[in-house]
C-alpha cells in the first residue's frame, strides 16, 4: 500500500464521499473545497499523504492540471506541503492553518457573517442528520470491524489535544454516520460538519466544554454498541443541543 493511499483507506466511506466527482461548472473550485473538506474533517488527517495527482483526477472527474492547481494553491495557503523522495508526495500539514486563513486561496472568497437564520438552518439539518445517524447505527447488528473503529474514535476524540479536537470529533461524528449503512447520508453529515466547524471556528474552544462533550461522546458510543436506539439518539440530541447554545450564544 502507497502512502498516498493510506489517508483515504482509513477514511473508507467518508472518503469516498469526499472524493467523488464534482461539478464541472466550477472545477477549481470544487476541487479546492473538497481537499479542504479532506483536510479539515481528518479524512487525511496532519502528516498523511493525498491521493496522487492520477488518482485524485479520476476521483474527481477533472484534468490533473486542475488537481494541480488546487494542490498548489492550498500549498501556498499552508495546508499542504510537497516532499521528495522514494517517500515523497503531497501531506498535510502537521498544523493546518484555521478557516480564516482558507481565505488567501485563489479563487475563493471570505465569506459575510451568518445571519441567525442561516445558524439555524445549519443547526436544524444537523439535528436531523445526526440524531438519525446514531439512531439507527444503534438499531443495527454491527460487525467486530465496526464495533472497533467507533471505540477507537471514542478514544481518539476523548485524549485530543485541543488544536486536534475538532478534527477528531468530526471523524468521530463521520463515523456513527458510516456506520448506518446507507453511503447517500454520509457526504450529507460531511457537508453539514463543515458549516457546522466554520460557526465553530468563530467562537472559543472551551475546556469545559470539551469535557462535557468527551462525557456526551461516551453516553452516545456505549448506547449504539448495546442496541440502545433511543438512548443514543436522546444522547446525541443532548449534545447537539449543547453546541447550539455555545453557537447561537456567541454568533446569534
Amino acid at each position: 500500500m502507497s502512502n498516498a493511499d493510506s489517508g483515504l483507506l482509513r477514511a473508507d466511506v467518508a472518503g469516498d464521499a469526499l472524493f467523488r466527482p464534482v461539478r464541472a461548472g466550477n472545477a477549481f473550485e470544487e476541487t479546492v473545497s473538497r481537499l479542504l473538506q479532506a483536510i479539515r474533517l481528518g479524512i487525511v488527517p496532519p502528516g498523511e499523504a493525498l491521493p496522487a495527482e492520477r488518482d485524485l483526477a479520476i476521483r474527481f472527474s477533472v484534468s490533473r492540471d486542475t488537481v494541480r492547481e488546487a494542490i498548489r494553491s492550498l500549498s501556498d495557503a499552508g495546508f499542504l506541503v510537497s516532499r521528495r523522495g522514494r517517500y515523497g508526495g503531497t501531506f498535510v500539514v502537521d498544523e493546518p492553518p484555521t478557516r480564516v486563513a482558507a481565505c488567501g486561496i485563489d479563487g475563493l472568497v471570505a465569506s459575510a457573517p451568518p445571519t441567525a437564520e442561516e445558524i439555524e438552518d445549519v443547526l436544524a439539518l444537523r439535528e436531523i442528520l445526526e440524531v438519525g445517524a446514531a439512531r439507527s447505527a444503534a438499531g443495527r447488528s454491527l460487525v467486530a470491524g465496526d464495533r472497533e473503529l467507533l471505540w477507537m474514535r471514542l478514544g481518539e476524540t476523548a485524549t485530543a489535544t485541543v488544536a486536534d479536537y475538532r478534527r477528531l470529533d468530526s471523524r468521530l461524528h463521520l463515523t456513527i454516520g458510516e456506520l448506518v449503512g446507507a453511503p447517500s447520508l454520509v457526504p450529507m453529515i460531511a457537508e453539514n460538519r463543515m458549516r457546522v466547524n466554520s460557526l465553530l471556528d468563530d467562537i472559543p474552544l472551551l475546556q469545559r466544554n470539551i469535557e462535557h462533550s468527551n462525557q456526551q461522546h461516551e453516553r452516545i458510543v456505549i448506547a449504539i454498541l448495546t442496541g440502545d436506539a433511543e438512548g443514543a439518539a436522546s444522547a446525541m440530541q443532548e449534545h447537539l443541543e449543547g453546541s447550539a447554545a455555545l453557537l447561537r450564544g456567541f454568533l446569534a
